[in-house]
């Protein structure tokens, strides 16, 4: 198995390497989704808004990463969180 195998596996364990770009993603998604639930009851609050679109910027810059170094688990990350895939990929 090559290396870019053993990082599927390890993704799909939800081993915590904050480091792994797949991480990094699914704990934005996590944060993406608390903002959210919170912006439901507190509408007003500007500042969470924009910290929610700062994060959706990270996310979707951290997804274009992974679709260019690695399709397959591009595919599995979007699979397993349930989000949509970037424009045109």
């Amino acid at each position: 198995m090559n290396i870019q195998g053993s990082t599927d596996v390890r993704f799909l364990n939800d081993n915590q390497n904050t480091g792994f770009t797949a991480f990094q993603i699914y704990y934005s998604t996590y944060r993406v989704s608390r903002l959210t639930y919170h912006l439901e009851s507190h509408p007003k609050d500007y500042s969470s808004e924009i910290g929610l679109w700062k994060l959706l910027g990270k996310r979707k810059r951290l997804l274009t990463y992974l679709s260019g170094k690695n399709t397959g688990l591009y595919l599995k990350v979007l699979m397993k969180l349930g989000i949509r895939g970037l424009k045109g990929r």
